[in-house]
C-alpha cells in the first residue's frame, strides 16, 4: 500500500517591505485627514452671540499689551464674578480644563495669588475653521470634550483663575489658526487692536 503523501503550501507571511508599505499608507491617510481640512479656506462667519445672558448689557474692553482682538468682557450691572458664561454658536467642546495654572483668587479671596495662563478654559470648534475660546473660568468647565453644545448654553462662570487680576471673561474668536476681531449679532465688536485701551458697552442677543 502506498503512503499518502502531502506537501506543505508554503506560509504567506507578508514581508517587511509589505508591511512597511501598508504602514507608510495608513499614516499617509492619517496626515490627509488632518491636513486636508486645515488647508481648505474657512467657512462663512456663523452668526455669534456674546458668550453672555439675553438681555443684558457688558462692557467689552481691552488695553496695551493685552493682543490684539482679545477682548474682556465684565457685566455693567452687579458682581462679575459666578456670572454665567454661554456659548456664542452651536459645536463641539474641543477643550474643557486647565491653562496653565489656577492660582488662588477667588470670591473669598479676590486678592489671592494670581496663576499662569488661562486658567479654566473652554474651547468651541463651530465647523467651517471657526472657533471661541473662553478663559479665567472660576471653576471646572461645565461642559466635557467632544460634547456637542448649543448657542447659548451655559458652559462655565465668570472668575479670575490663570493670570488675571479681577474676575472677567477673556473672549477670543478665531479663524483656523488666526484670532479675529469679534462679532456679535452680524456686527463688529470694533477692538482690533491693543495699541490703545478701547472700552465699549453692547448688549447680548444670544437668546
Amino acid at each position: 500500500m502506498i503512503g499518502k503523501v502531502t506537501t506543505r503550501r508554503p506560509s504567506r507571511r507578508r514581508t517587511p517591505h509589505a508591511v512597511l508599505a501598508i504602514a507608510a499608507i495608513v499614516a499617509l491617510v492619517a496626515v490627509a485627514v488632518v491636513v486636508v481640512p486645515l488647508l481648505l479656506p474657512p467657512g462663512p462667519r456663523p452668526l455669534f452671540q456674546m458668550p453672555v445672558p439675553c438681555g443684558e448689557t457688558w462692557r467689552l474692553s481691552t488695553y496695551p499689551g493685552h493682543d490684539d482682538y482679545d477682548v474682556d468682557l465684565v457685566p455693567t450691572r452687579g458682581e462679575a464674578w459666578g456670572q454665567p458664561v454661554l456659548a456664542s454658536y452651536e459645536g463641539t467642546v474641543t477643550v474643557a480644563g486647565i491653562n496653565g495654572s489656577l492660582g488662588g483668587r477667588t470670591p473669598e479671596e479676590p486678592e489671592g495669588p494670581r496663576g499662569r495662563g488661562g486658567g479654566y478654559w473652554v474651547k468651541i470648534d463651530h465647523g467651517g475653521r471657526w472657533e471661541t475660546q473662553y478663559l479665567h473660568l472660576l471653576e471646572p468647565p461645565l461642559v466635557r470634550e467632544g460634547e456637542r453644545v448649543t448657542r447659548g448654553q451655559q458652559i462655565g462662570r465668570v472668575g479670575s483663575t490663570g493670570n488675571s487680576g479681577a474676575p472677567h471673561l477673556h473672549y477670543e474668536q478665531r479663524q483656523g489658526w488666526t484670532k479675529v476681531e469679534t462679532w456679535f449679532d452680524g456686527q463688529p465688536s470694533g477692538i482690533t487692536t491693543d495699541d490703545r485701551e478701547y472700552v465699549l458697552n453692547r448688549r447680548s442677543n444670544n437668546c
